[in-house]
C-alpha cells in the first residue's frame, strides 16, 4: 500500500471533504487553506476573500486502489469546474477552483485532468493548476463537517446531497458502500 497526497480545491471545503470521504481507497480528508499570503489564516479570514487563500481539502489515498487520474477526474466530476471563482451561491477566490499538485509527476496529472474535463466541457474549464504554498489545517469544527453538524445546516441539506448523488451516478466504481 503506497499513500499520497493531492491538495484540490473546489468551492466549501465542507462539500468536497464530503464527497471524498465516500471515495474508495481515500484514507483521509483534511480541510484546510492554502494558495494566500496570511500566515495562520482563520476561516473567518479566509471567508473575507482577503488573505487569498481557497478552501482546500488534502486527501490522503492509497495508490493501489485509486490512481491520481482517478482522483482528480472525481474532484472535476463533482463540482462546476467551470465557474470562475464561486460555486453555487458561494462567491469569491476563496471559493475557486484549483488544483495545487506536489510535484513535476502531479501537475502533469494536473494538466491531463484538466483537458479531459474541457472536452466534456466545451473547454470551458477555469480550474487553476497553482504551486502550492503552505497547508494551513482548518479548525477542528470544520473537520469531518457533513458527518457531525453539517447534516443540520440548512446550506449543507441543499449542497452536498446532490454532489453525492452525483458522485454515486458518475462514479459508482469508485464509490463505497452505503452502510
Amino acid at each position: 500500500m503506497a499513500k499520497e497526497q493531492a491538495i484540490i480545491a473546489g468551492g466549501c471545503f465542507w462539500c468536497t471533504e464530503a464527497v471524498f470521504k465516500d471515495v474508495i481507497g481515500v484514507y483521509e480528508v483534511e480541510s484546510g487553506y492554502i494558495g494566500g499570503d496570511t500566515a495562520d489564516p482563520t476561516y473567518k479570514q479566509v471567508c473575507s476573500g482577503t488573505t487569498g487563500h481557497a478552501e482546500a481539502i488534502r486527501v490522503t489515498y492509497d495508490t493501489d486502489t485509486i490512481s491520481l487520474p482517478e482522483i482528480l477526474d472525481v474532484f472535476l466530476g463533482t463540482h462546476d469546474p467551470t465557474q470562475l471563482n464561486r460555486q453555487g451561491n458561494d462567491v469569491g477566490t476563496q471559493y475557486r477552483s484549483a488544483i495545487f499538485p506536489l510535484d513535476a509527476d502531479q501537475r502533469a496529472e494536473a494538466e491531463a485532468a484538466i483537458a479531459r474535463a474541457n472536452e466534456a466541457h466545451d473547454g470551458k474549464v477555469v480550474t487553476t493548476i497553482e504551486e502550492p504554498t503552505t497547508w494551513y489545517p482548518a479548525e477542528d469544527y470544520h473537520q469531518d463537517y457533513w458527518e457531525g453538524e453539517g447534516r443540520a445546516n440548512p446550506y449543507c441539506m441543499a449542497t452536498i446531497p446532490p454532489k453525492l448523488l452525483k458522485l454515486r451516478k458518475s462514479f459508482q466504481n469508485k464509490v463505497r458502500a452505503e452502510g
